[in-house]
C-alpha cells in the first residue's frame, strides 16, 4: 500500500477554525470523510480572544479556549480526523487534489477547501521580534495575568483590540492604546466599557515605532503623527498587545483567482478551479466574524458534499 493510499480522503479541509470546523461536519454528516489539516491548534485565531463575543447561543462567559474544546468535541461526534500539519504545496491541477506536508506526508481528496484563515499582520519595528514571549504577546487569554500590577499596552482601536484592552484592563497598573487614527474604531458597546474603566489611556493619532529591551520590555518609543514628536515611556516589565491586522495565507495558492490576496468565491464558497472551495476570513468579504465564517463552512460544506456527488 502506498503512502498516497493511506491518506486518502474524500474532502481535505486546510484549517480548523470555526470555517473548517464547520465545514468538515457538515460533509460528515453526508456521509462522507473529511480530515481537518491544522499547524497548530483547533479553534484558530478565535481560539486565542479572551472572550466570545455577539454570537448567538454561547453565554457570556465563553472564552476562546472553551470555544475550541467545543468545536474539538463536536469533531469527536462526527469521527473526525484531524491532523497537526504544516501545509508547504497544493496541486489543484487534477481531479484528486494533492497536499504535500512539511512532515513529508502526502494527502488526496476529491475535493479541498481552503479555510486557513490570516496571520496577524506585524508593526515590522525594532524590538517586536526580539521581544516576542519576553513581553511581545500574542494570547490575551494566555498571557494577560503574566502581567498583573504592570503596565500593558494594547496597539489598534478597532473592535478586536478595544475588546482585549478591556479585558486585559483587570491585571494592568495602567492599559495604554495606542491607535494611529483620531480616535477609536470600534463599537458602542467597546466604547462604553472602556469609558467606564479608571486605568486606561489614550495614544492616539500614535504609532509605536520601537521597543526597547533584551530580557523583558523596559521602554517604548511612541511617535506622534501629527507632530512627529517621539516619546518615550519607561515601562520595565510591560506586555505589549499588538492588533494591525492581518494578511491572508495565501502564499501558496497562486492558481487560484484572488483580490488584495483573498480568495474570490461565488455565493455556493467555489473557487475558479473546479472541486475547490474556501470558507472563513481567507475569502474576500466584507465582514470577517465567528459568525460569518462559521456559515462559509457551512455553505461550502454542503456544496462539496454536492460535488463529491459528481465525481
Amino acid at each position: 500500500m502506498t503512502n498516497e493510499t493511506k491518506n486518502f480522503y474524500d474532502a481535505i479541509i486546510i484549517g480548523g477554525g470555526p470555517a473548517g470546523v464547520s465545514a468538515a461536519v457538515y460533509i460528515a454528516s453526508r456521509g462522507y470523510k473529511p480530515v481537518i489539516l491544522e499547524k497548530e491548534e483547533i479553534g484558530g485565531t478565535v481560539g486565542k480572544v479572551s472572550s466570545v463575543t455577539h454570537y448567538l447561543s454561547v453565554d457570556n462567559c465563553e472564552t476562546g479556549d472553551s470555544f475550541k474544546n467545543k468545536l474539538e468535541s463536536q469533531l469527536k461526534v462526527y469521527n473526525i480526523e484531524v491532523l497537526k500539519e504544516d501545509v508547504i504545496e497544493i496541486d489543484l491541477d487534477n481531479l484528486l487534489k494533492k497536499v504535500s506536508t512539511k512532515s513529508g506526508n502526502i494527502y488526496l481528496g476529491k475535493t479541498i477547501i481552503l479555510a486557513n484563515g490570516t496571520t496577524p499582520r506585524k508593526l515590522g519595528i525594532s524590538g517586536e521580534n526580539e521581544l516576542r514571549g519576553k513581553g511581545v504577546c500574542s494570547n490575551p487569554w494566555k498571557e494577560g495575568k503574566e502581567y498583573a500590577g504592570k503596565d500593558i499596552f494594547v496597539v489598534g482601536g478597532a473592535d478586536g483590540a478595544i475588546k482585549e484592552a478591556i479585558y486585559l484592563a483587570q491585571f494592568a497598573k495602567e492599559l495604554s492604546i495606542i491607535h494611529f487614527e483620531d480616535s477609536l474604531g470600534t463599537i458602542a458597546e467597546f466604547k462604553n466599557k472602556l469609558e467606564k474603566l479608571e486605568n486606561v489611556k489614550l495614544y492616539l493619532h500614535s504609532r509605536l515605532t520601537k521597543i526597547n529591551g533584551k530580557e523583558k520590555i523596559e521602554s517604548l518609543e511612541i511617535t506622534d503623527e501629527k507632530t512627529k514628536e517621539v516619546k518615550e515611556i519607561k515601562c520595565g516589565g510591560a506586555g505589549v498587545f499588538v492588533y494591525a491586522g492581518a494578511t491572508p495565507n495565501t502564499e501558496k495558492y497562486n492558481k487560484l483567482e484572488l483580490e488584495n490576496g483573498f480568495i474570490k468565491v461565488n455565493s455556493q464558497m467555489k473557487t475558479n478551479i473546479d472541486g475547490v472551495f474556501a470558507a472563513g476570513d481567507i475569502c474576500c468579504k466584507d465582514i470577517r466574524q465567528v459568525a460569518t465564517a462559521v456559515s462559509d463552512g457551512t455553505i461550502a460544506g454542503i456544496n462539496a458534499a454536492n460535488y463529491l456527488k459528481t465525481v
